[in-house]
């Protein structure tokens, strides 16, 4: 039986990272009674997937993680028995079960929403200005960027990667970009691209970013539908 579970980090917890989550879930789990699944061979360990791993310094309100468990009870009493066990800084906000021929959140990700902040004293223009420049930006058919990894370059555009991109009324840039393993668009990056190319001086430490919904693509071939992974394949459904 599986189990899709919403969660969120923020506060200093945000500079755990991705591994060190993992384990603490594990122990979670096994602390709040829940009755695992656990893999076979000679170190088991609970059957347990993220959808996709939230950077170091990042905060959300829109993770997922699958969770195969043996038995359940009820799902509202689980959610409390779980946030009872959280430390400080990482809240679960639902547990739903998923039908029996769900696939993997991993899987399925294909868009995420982030909100993006300036540190105090570290915006690198008025809010007018940047939403100006937001506008220029989106204008370009092509925006192309030079993307490095640990072993090479290429050069790809990125505005097929951008499929929101305002400016919210407390100031804050809102996103919605490709994510997932076929394209991803980090956040970070497009906000670099966004300032350099506006002819402003960019620095990675002036951005506070929080992830706030991560989508499947429910769409046929070739038509964009995006659902969030938290009502997307839920028994029943």
């Amino acid at each position: 039986m599986k189990l899709r579970i919403r969660w969120g980090k923020k506060g200093s917890v945000k500079f755990i990272g991705h591994l060190d989550i993992m384990r603490f879930f594990q122990k979670a789990f096994r602390r709040a009674g829940f009755d695992l699944t656990y893999s076979q061979g000679y170190h088991p360990h609970p059957v347990l997937s993220f959808a996709a791993p939230l950077g170091v310094g990042m905060e959300s309100s829109g993770e997922y993680m699958d969770l195969e468990v043996n038995s359940i009870t009820d799902t509202g009493q689980m959610l409390r028995r779980l946030n009872g066990q959280m430390a400080e800084g990482i809240t679960i906000y639902d547990i739903h079960v998923l039908k029996d021929e769900a696939k993997n959140a991993m899987s399925l990700v294909a868009a995420a929403d982030y909100e993006v902040r300036f540190r105090e004293g570290f915006a690198p223009c008025s809010p007018l200005q940047l939403q100006e420049n937001i506008s220029r930006f989106l204008v370009e058919d092509e925006i192309r960027i030079l993307k490095k990894t640990k072993r090479s370059q290429m050069e790809m555009n990125i505005r097929p990667l951008i499929y929101d991109l305002h400016l919210l009324e407390d100031g804050a840039v809102f996103m919605q970009i490709s994510s997932g393993s076929a394209a991803n668009l980090r956040p970070d990056l497009l906000m670099k691209t966004l300032i350099e190319k506006s002819g402003l001086t960019f620095d990675p430490m002036m951005l506070m970013i929080t992830r706030r919904d991560m989508y499947a693509d429910a769409g046929p071939e070739g038509e964009r539908l995006l659902v969030s992974l938290g009502q997307y394949e839920r028994a029943g459904a």
